[in-house]
Parts: C-alpha cells; sequence; structure tokens
C-alpha cells in the first residue's frame, strides 16, 4: 500500500457517497462505502508506520556516521601547523585549510584554520576538519569558493585605493609637463624680443674663469666672477695683542 492507493479509496468513497445521497437506502452501495473507509484507515496506518520505520533509520544512520566521524575526529589528533580539509560556514563545502591554533575542550576541541589560497580565518569545530585524502587534488582556482562580502569589500577597497593612486600620480606628471611646456613658451617668447634666458637653448647659467683657482660666477648677474680668497696664514703681532 502506498500514498497512490490511498487517494484512490479516497476518490472511490467521494462517488459511493455521492451515489447514496441521489438513493440512500441502496444497501450495496452502504457496505461498499463501509468497505473503502475501512481501507482507507488501513492504508493510512500502514503508512504511518512505513514512515515512523523510514525516520527510525534514517536517525540510526545519521547517528552511526556521526559516531563514526567523532571516532575518527579523536583517533585524529590535531596540531597547529597541520594541513587539513575545512568546511567553510558560508556553503558548507570542504576546502585545503591550515590549522593555526588548538582550543577548547578534550572532549570539544576548537580550531582556528585558514584556508589556502584567500587567508580566511574561521573557527571550526572537530567534525569540520579532516584529513587529507593521499589522493586528493586541489581544485582548481576558478572552482572554488566564492569571496565572502567582507573579503569582497576589502579587495573593491583595494582597487579603489590602487586607482586613487595611479590618478593623483598621472595628475602630478600632467602638472609638470604643462608647467615644463608654459616655461618653454615663454623662453621662446623672450627669444622673440630679444631677451636671452640663460639656461636656455643649451647655455648653462653658470660661467667659471679661465683661472683654474676661480670661483664660479652666475651669468647675467651683473657682478663679475667671485675673486680667489687669500691662503695666506694671518700672524700676529704686539700692536694686535695690545688692541
Amino acid at each position: 500500500m502506498d500514498k497512490a492507493d490511498l487517494e484512490t479509496y479516497q476518490v472511490q468513497l467521494s462517488q459511493v457517497e455521492t451515489a447514496l445521497a441521489a438513493d440512500p437506502k441502496n444497501a450495496e452501495l452502504s457496505s461498499l462505502r463501509s468497505e473503502l473507509k475501512e481501507l482507507i484507515e488501513l492504508t493510512k496506518a500502514a503508512l504511518s508506520q512505513a514512515e515512523a520505520a523510514a525516520a527510525s533509520k534514517a536517525e540510526s544512520s545519521s547517528s552511526s556516521r556521526k559516531a563514526a566521524s567523532s571516532v575518527a575526529q579523536q583517533a585524529h589528533a590535531w596540531s597547529a601547523g597541520d594541513e587539513c580539509l575545512a568546511k567553510y560556514s558560508a556553503d558548507g563545502s570542504w576546502y585545503p585549510a591550515r590549522i593555526t591554533s588548538v582550543g577548547g575542550s578534550a572532549d570539544n576541541r576548537v580550531y582556528s584554520i585558514v584556508f589556502k589560497g584567500y587567508n580566511t580565518t574561521e573557527l571550526v569545530k572537530s567534525g569540520e576538519v579532516k584529513p587529507v585524502p593521499a589522493n586528493y587534488v586541489a581544485p582548481p582556482i576558478s572552482n572554488k569558493r566564492k569571496l565572502t562580502k567582507a573579503e569582497e569589500d576589502e579587495r573593491e577597497k583595494k582597487k579603489k585605493k590602487n586607482e586613487k593612486k595611479v590618478e593623483s600620480r598621472a595628475a602630478k606628471a600632467k602638472e609638470q609637463t604643462d608647467k615644463q611646456s608654459t616655461w618653454k613658451k615663454f623662453a621662446k617668447k623672450s627669444e622673440k624680443k630679444g631677451v636671452h634666458i640663460a639656461g636656455m637653448s643649451g647655455t648653462s647659467i653658470f660661467k667659471t674663469p679661465e683661472n683654474p683657482l676661480g670661483r664660479v660666477g652666475v651669468t647675467g648677474s651683473g657682478k663679475g666672477m667671485t675673486e680667489v680668497a687669500s691662503t695666506k696664514r694671518h700672524k700676529f703681532s704686539a700692536e694686535d695683542d695690545d688692541s
């Protein structure tokens, strides 16, 4: 018996009751109605028992798996630095990770792990870490878990920060180029007017005398070259002491 049988009996009962409404004294229809009602009750009872048995079996199986998992976890003594697979809280999938610290009690361990390739740290329980299989192959980057909102916000923040740096550097470079361009235009106009600007057209604003001991002078300053200072030492005399 299944739910389909139950639905069939219920439809038949509805049809019989409709017929009885038109012919209430029909003994055959009355007997058939009683049989259908009995079948419906038996079917419901059978389905309830089957569902209870299935639920009990599923619960027993789940308990067995949890117990096995717990035993397996207790058998494996995790330490900081161990490689493992850890369950990611956002999607419930397992990803390569490394244990950074171990906490909690002996019966209820808590592990701080960091997911490889993401540097995301999470706290997980014993049932959320397991050894890496010998033949395990890490999934390609494209198939890995999606970034969390916090990770996406941090990535976007860094992106905008870098964009601002690039814009700032570009603006400074443009400003410098504009200043140079303005100065060159000014210098060309001055040359056309007969005003010589030192430092333009390959000339230098500095000039040195032919004497190798001379000092540097500035072209166009209106002053001559700086004279060579005497290197003789001053000799003190008695007159200097009296003064």
